[in-house]
């Protein structure tokens, strides 16, 4: 039996975990070790996955017997399948330090016992999302995620979060709204959602309603994945969950509607049509996001800025129309999920061991932790794009599709590209020269914290110094130091990774394998380009 046929156990198995970890709900221990072993084992599978598409190419599980385009279909392949692993792989870092969090805490009380069942179906709709083959089920994966999001964004009931929280449900309830309509509108139009019967059948519609469906689903998809000026709600809602919350966010909810822009540019909607906006947009978003990040003085705001910046990288790619684009689109979103969600995490730590996250009142955190500095110092680097690392690769593999592509517009994505990642330097550089590196005594407002801990070190739950300073858990520590690894993996494996994200971009524009694995070898395919430089 092909591997790919227990492609649905990687929503299965987080949901499974949710549904035990409700009921243990009064157990935290058994609580955390159900949930951070049942997404061990989805991790494990979904690793299979990615080894099966690598090696065999796409495969569609087709679910309930219904002959497609009936039914649900779940489809795996290359990019489908990269994104599993990299997001559970984040999932599971994040739950760790979660639990390293809760435990040196003593957070064992509601609602933080909620926490864990409501990550598993965070982690479940992302799945779903990353695997559905046909829109209405892409539209369940972002509401099944986005639930669970409100619940984690809101734990506490602190008054920021209530309002931060508000905010982010109503612009998520209207981008569902539009997509809904989009999808009802397609569905009008075709008389199915299946992505492969749409890819045909969309060709056969005058330009005017195809364009129209176009747009609808780019609008609201962009609302998700935050591109300008779609991306004002982020900045605010973010920064004010708790810690474990902000990093997996930041690293996979806006990830999940580039990957839908993506499949849907590709496989609904082939051609240069909206290229031009898109590379507008692409634009804007980086230059506008950098400006923002450059402008605050607390961390997770200024990660959340830079989050919205490093999207347009993304887009920068896509817009592209070409297999070094979107090669490079793939890879560079692989690279961002690990490398923002580190810096997240990263910034948690700075938090609880510096007492703030703003760089106005921290300062010699370079001598009062080293291990600290260390792990914002990486995955800062990478983020700003320093050579060797991931972040520079990604780059320059974008920067070589606007180059080959030579519009005007396409250099100056390019010219945007390199400030971009110039600007993004400035302010890591600002945060480590202001939090790491100067004295205490140096900082516009120091927190008493700083000025009273003599020494630093990483030590047990609930160690204190002086009664007044929390040290850093060896669990969480840990945990981030694992991701900061995964994303150094990253540019050691570049070479194999950059193989896979070309087969991933050959694919998608070819269009053939994703229609043969859905609808049956011969399908015939309008309009294909058989994977060349263009679509």
């Amino acid at each position: 039996m092909n591997i790919a046929s227990f492609a649905p156990l990687a929503v299965v198995l987080p949901i499974l975990g949710a549904a035990l970890t409700f009921l243990l709900i009064r157990h935290s221990r058994a609580q955390r070790a159900v949930s951070i072993a049942l997404l061990s084992l989805t991790l494990a599978l979904e690793c299979l996955l990615l080894a099966s598409a690598w090696n065999s190419g796409t495969a569609a599980v087709t679910l309930g017997g219904w002959i497609p385009p009936f039914g649900i279909v779940m489809v795996v392949d290359q990019f489908s399948s990269l994104m599993l692993v990299v997001s559970s792989a984040v999932s599971l870092a994040v739950l760790v330090y979660a639990t390293g969090q809760g435990m040196a805490d003593g957070d064992h009380d509601a609602p933080v016992s909620i926490f864990h069942p409501t990550y598993l179906i965070l982690v479940a709709g992302v799945s779903n999302a990353f695997l559905s083959g046909d829109l209405f089920n892409l539209y369940v994966g972002f509401e099944i995620l986005l639930t669970a999001s409100y619940v984690l964004m809101t734990l506490g009931g602190t008054g920021p979060r209530i309002r931060a929280g508000v905010t982010y449900v109503v612009v998520s309830v209207v981008s569902s709204v539009l997509f809904l309509i989009a999808i009802a509108m397609v569905y009008g139009a075709t008389g199915t959602v299946n992505m492969a019967d749409l890819a045909i059948k969309l060709g056969e519609l005058d330009q005017g309603t195809k364009t129209l469906l176009h747009v609808m689903l780019l609008v609201a998809f962009g609302i998700k994945a935050a591109v300008f000026p779609l991306s004002f709600w982020l900045p605010d809602s973010y920064p004010t969950a708790p810690a474990p919350v902000t990093a997996v966010f930041a690293g996979l909810l806006t990830k999940v509607g580039v990957y839908a822009m993506v499949r849907t540019e590709t496989l609904l909607f082939p051609g240069d049509t909206l290229n031009t906006p898109l590379m507008v947009v692409a634009l804007l978003t980086m230059l506008v996001g950098i400006l923002g990040a450059l402008a605050q003085s607390d961390i997770k705001r200024l990660l959340s800025f830079t989050l919205v910046s490093h999207i347009g990288y993304m887009v920068f790619g896509l817009a592209m129309s070409s297999v070094v684009g979107l090669a490079a689109a793939v890879f560079y979103v692989a690279h961002h999920i690990t490398i923002q969600t580190s810096l997240f995490l990263v910034t948690g730590l700075i938090e609880r061991r510096g007492g703030s996250s703003s760089v106005d009142r921290l300062g010699g955190l370079a001598k009062l932790s080293p291990m600290l500095a260390l792990l914002f110092f990486i995955p800062g680097m990478n983020l700003a794009g320093i050579p060797p690392f991931s972040g520079f690769l990604g780059k320059v593999g974008l920067l070589q599709a606007g180059i080959q592509l030579g519009t005007p517009l396409a250099y100056a994505l390019v010219i945007g590209g390199v400030v971009t990642s110039l600007l993004t330097l400035l302010a890591i550089a600002r945060v480590w020269n202001r939090a790491f590196w100067r004295r205490p005594t140096d900082a516009e407002h120091p927190d008493p914290v700083l000025l009273s801990t003599p020494s630093a070190r990483v030590s047990g739950p609930g160690a204190k110094v002086n009664d007044r300073v929390t040290l850093l858990p060896r669990t969480m520590v840990g945990s981030t130091a694992g991701l900061v690894v995964l994303g150094v993996a990253l540019t050691v494996f570049a070479g194999p990774l950059f193989g896979l994200s070309d087969r991933a971009a050959r694919d998608m524009l070819d269009r053939t394998p994703y229609i043969e694995a859905v609808l049956g070898d011969g399908t015939a395919v309008p309009g294909n380009t058989s994977g060349g430089g263009t679509r």
